[in-house]
């Protein structure tokens, strides 16, 4: 089950953290042919999570990152790791049914503490393939903005109103200093945020680095916030105080940059090149969601991608019609106009 190759570096990893040449039980969690090998082993009675990085990435990044959130409590206990193998093992945790009510108050508060560690190491632009990538400037977002719109994805008229949103997007949204932390990045993953009843546990730091924290907070909305009020709970949770109207300015518009860009990225992504067929019955934004938090849809097949795209596009164009998109853009633009730019 182990691959061949990794199959020393995983024995050596057994010896050093646990005195053992090999493990009493192993189940294979990997959930796709292109992710990285993960396996639940038993040693000495007790559960730990293998995981065998073989993607490409800065795995010395990834696992400092990991341990740091490990330290704080964030992230499951750290038993080992080795650069040179990418091979590491943590605690396993057994999860329980998340609910979004208890979601709405911890995530944000998680993010609250990650957001204050020292910081995580930068990665250069093009490599900030997050949700907020979109609302840069540079020769990976042009290089991206051409090969979508090559790929003739959407119909003109659509695809016209999706670039002209984007535009507007990257005119206004600023990048302050102030707001760039140490982040998860790849919390739009229902998967990466374990709740084994009693606390909730981050894991798979892969995506981890300085980022806006607003990136962070917008993918976890996406999942569990279903309305304005449940926005100011969330924040709140976030924040320590009630949000002020320019903190809730810049997170609906980094809501509409993940629409955005999720909507551009699945539907170029899912569609493998094949005309879409828009004829097809649009998903509910929330009820979707609801389903991919619950566990019951996962975006592993072509035709969940696109309606993932889908149903964040319908989303950006109900949100960009909506009085508070303008206001949003008002109070952020007359914010970094009061600033300097805010760059």
């Amino acid at each position: 089950m182990i691959p061949p190759d990794k199959q020393a570096a995983v024995a050596c990893a057994l010896r050093e953290a646990f005195g053992v040449s090999d493990f009493e039980h192993i189940r294979d969690l990997t959930d796709r042919p292109i992710a990285n090998p993960v396996f639940r082993i038993v040693v000495r009675g007790s559960a730990f999570l293998l995981r065998i990085n073989t993607r490409k990435g800065d795995v010395a990044r990834h696992y400092a990152c990991m341990n740091a959130a490990a330290e704080a409590g964030l992230a499951p206990h750290v038993w080992y790791t080795n650069i040179d193998d990418r091979v590491s093992i943590t605690d396993f945790v057994e999860t329980k049914p998340f609910p979004r009510a208890d979601a709405l108050v911890r995530v944000p508060a998680a993010l609250r503490t990650l957001h204050a560690f020292p910081p995580f190491p930068d990665v250069p632009h093009h490599m900030n393939s997050t949700c907020l990538f979109l609302v840069h400037k540079g020769p990976a977002v042009d290089g991206f903005l051409q090969q979508f719109q090559a790929a003739n994805v959407l119909p003109k008229p659509e695809r016209e109103e999706l670039f002209a949103a984007h535009a507007q997007l990257a005119a206004v949204y600023p990048h302050p200093e102030a707001d760039m932390v140490s982040s998860h990045n790849d919390l739009f993953k229902p998967d990466n945020m374990l709740y084994d009843g009693r606390r909730l546990w981050l894991v798979d730091w892969e995506a981890a680095f300085r980022n806006d924290r607003y990136a962070d907070l917008a993918v976890v909305a996406n999942l569990v916030v279903a309305n304005e009020a449940e926005e100011d709970v969330f924040l709140q949770a976030y924040f320590g105080e009630p949000p002020d109207a320019y903190q809730r300015a810049r997170f609906f518009l980094a809501l509409q940059a993940a629409h955005l860009f999720y909507a551009m990225a699945f539907l170029w992504f899912g569609s493998a090149g094949n005309p879409i067929d828009w004829r097809e019955t649009v998903p509910e934004y929330r009820e979707f969601h609801q389903r991919f938090w619950a566990g019951e849809i996962k975006l592993t097949e072509n035709p969940l991608k696109i309606a993932y795209g889908r149903v964040h596009w319908e989303r950006l164009l109900e949100n960009t019609g909506q009085p508070r998109y303008q206001e949003a853009l008002r109070i952020v633009a007359d914010r970094r106009g009061s600033h300097g730019g805010e760059r």
